[in-house]
């Protein structure tokens, strides 16, 4: 009602002064960055990147993050179409959580503490969010330990031109079962962003805060209420000392308390963890060619579990230095040398530490002329296990037509997962004689694009574990020496026919082999087409499909391995500029048709969803 009532004040002065923060602006020529981090064209990017843009972002208000993520090509995310607080596995390429790394704005995120070295998705808000990138395969090159099947590089929300402006946003939702469709609001989620640039200075200060309940974690009789809520503060601060030279500082800390229950059991369990994060980074041009690039981050993880097995309390530390020269040779060699450095801590019966040294250089050559190479290495240095070279080989060829381009793309990579804290030092089940994982990725594909509006891509995967982390009848952490092969196809079609109408899908085959492949579907289909009805009104259609897969049954000893079934959701999605780039309501349904089915085998799923909402820009 608060909220409302300002947006009512601020309408008159809103309709006088138009948003030019926010107006789309057509790119002919799509730029990529994650793959070399140098902005170049897509067609000279030999990688295979997924990118969701500021205006997918803007048309997908109220999903969480881990719900859009999980409508990409090869990216299964088990727990998003869950309760709130679930805990989400991103599985990437037939994957695991520990390969894939989360970068914000180029920094790696990971908690130290966790057995499990994947960042939480649940930390993460959408509402300062710019843009993400998603790049598949062998990244380790560029990004170090972890970036194995994936890499999800997050970029926060520039500051606005203006001297100040605000965004506000406000979603209730409904948080219902298939078979208990109350449709009692149990969800709300708000944020409010303020930025602007005086002179040579900006700023940027957001808060935000989801708050869930009305669903049980675990399929139970007694359906009882399991309750989720989190809450996070940004603050960026910047000033450009000169045309060259320019630094920034930020901070965030954000916490987040769920409640949830063993599967097929209620149980009274609680989870808690606080997250807070300090930084800068800084840029140096010089020559009109280079430019030197500084990025420090300390993050600080305190985790507290109370469950029936007793409580739990975690805390990890993690400081990460990165130091890179870009430079540009002759407009066609755009090189990069750097070293990062990560000391992790933890602290369990004793404190324990590690660090690793990494140097690498990464050369991109763009010819001009359609052929393009990315070729790089890596020389891990830990301070446990000694040494890990890794390397990247990524040729690419695109063949200009009258109205796009037809490329050609393949590579080679490996790359490596450094062996967490807990499975070194931990005090159950550690072994300090633990070597890192190691990855192998070799891909291939094509892609065709016309004139921005239609694109098609196809590509082939294959990739090799070995080395990989388990256990030995002790319940002692080992590396593995069974491997597993996982090979697969993806494909991905964007098309615009118009300026009112967007089609997009995408398919996944994954055939995992070595292991059970636990929750990781071998098809996986994924369709929407968007609607502009007027210059005001947007809709939007989707359609998700996830194949069989297997999920294992802990309620019965032995243990056994349950064949899960396919399932379909449909979702509509409908926005409507009542002021136009100022004031902006949104309706989103999940489930459309309410269906029921088992995502996490013992675990809830929504059923048919409604999230109501606004969007107010100043």
């Amino acid at each position: 009602m608060s909220l409302c009532a300002t947006a009512l004040v601020c309408t008159g002065i809103a309709a006088q002064e138009q948003q030019n923060d926010s107006i789309t602006v057509q790119e002919l020529d799509e730029v990529v960055v994650s793959d070399s981090r140098f902005n170049l064209k897509r067609e000279n990017s030999g990688k295979t990147i997924v990118k969701i843009s500021a205006k997918e972002l803007e048309r997908n208000q109220g999903r969480t993050l881990a719900e859009l993520i999980n409508s990409k090509s090869g990216i299964e995310i088990a727990g998003s179409r869950g309760r709130d607080g679930d805990v989400l596995g991103v599985f990437a390429r037939g994957g695991r959580g520990r390969q894939v790394l989360v970068l914000i704005d180029g920094i790696r995120v990971t908690d130290p503490s966790s057995f499990s070295p994947q960042y939480d998705l649940r930390l993460l808000s959408t509402a300062n969010i710019e843009t993400i990138e998603i790049i598949k395969g062998a990244s380790s090159t560029l990004y170090g330990t972890n970036a194995a099947t994936a890499v999800i590089n997050i970029t926060t929300k520039k500051s606005s031109k203006k001297k100040i402006a605000a965004n506000i946003k406000s979603a209730i939702a409904t948080n219902q079962t298939a078979e208990n469709q109350n449709y009692h609001f149990r969800r709300f989620t708000n944020s409010a962003l303020i930025s602007g640039s005086l002179n040579t200075f900006n700023y940027s200060v957001g808060i935000s805060n989801r708050y869930s309940d009305g669903l049980s974690a675990a399929v139970t009789p007694e359906n009882e209420q399991d309750a989720f809520s989190q809450y996070s503060a940004d603050a960026r601060l910047g000033y450009n000392f000169s045309d060259n030279f320019s630094v920034s500082i930020f901070g965030n800390k954000t916490n987040y308390n769920t409640e949830f229950d063993a599967a097929f059991a209620e149980a009274p369990n609680r989870f808690k963890q606080d997250q807070e994060r300090v930084g800068v980074s800084s840029t140096l041009g010089y020559n009109e060619k280079g430019s030197l690039h500084l990025n420090a981050s300390y993050a600080d993880y305190t985790s507290d579990s109370n469950s029936s097995f007793g409580e739990a309390v975690t805390n990890g530390r993690g400081l990460f230095l990165e130091l890179y020269n870009k430079y540009i040779i002759a407009k066609k060699w755009h090189t990069i040398l750097g070293v990062s450095y990560n000391k992790d801590e933890a602290i369990f019966s004793q404190d324990a530490d590690f660090t690793i040294i990494d140097p690498y250089t990464n050369i991109v050559y763009v010819s001009g002329t359609g052929f393009n190479l990315n070729i790089g290495g890596r020389y891990n240095t830990h301070s446990e296990y000694g040494n890990k070279f890794v390397y990247n080989i990524n040729p690419s060829y695109a063949l200009t037509t009258d109205d796009g381009y037809i490329k050609l793309l393949g590579s080679y990579a490996t790359s490596y997962i450094t062996p967490a804290l807990i499975q070194l030092f931990g005090d159950f089940g550690a072994n300090p004689d633990l070597i890192p994982e190691e990855n192998r990725t070799l891909e291939g594909g094509l892609e065709y694009t016309v004139n921005e509006k239609l694109r098609i891509g196809v590509v082939y995967f294959d990739r090799n574990e070995k080395d990989r982390f388990g256990f030995d009848q002790n319940f002692t952490t080992i590396n593995i020496s069974d491997e597993i092969d996982v090979s697969g196809l993806e494909t991905e079609v964007f098309w615009e026919p118009n300026q009112a109408l967007e089609i997009a899908a995408n398919y996944t085959f994954t055939e995992r082999k070595g292991d059970n492949a636990i929750r990781i579907p071998k098809h996986k289909l994924n369709a929407s087409i968007g609607y502009n009805f007027t210059n005001k009104t947007y809709g939007s259609f989707s359609y998700a499909y996830t194949g069989e897969r297997l999920d294992t049954d802990f309620s019965s000893f032995p243990f056994e391995d349950v064949r899960l079934d396919a399932f379909s959701l449909f979702n509509l999605y409908f926005k409507h500029e009542l002021i136009d780039n100022t004031l902006s309501v949104f309706l989103n349904v999940e489930n459309l048709f309410n269906e029921t089915y088992v995502e996490i085998l013992g675990f809830t799923t929504r059923g048919t969803n409604a999230r109501l909402g606004l969007n107010l820009s100043l």
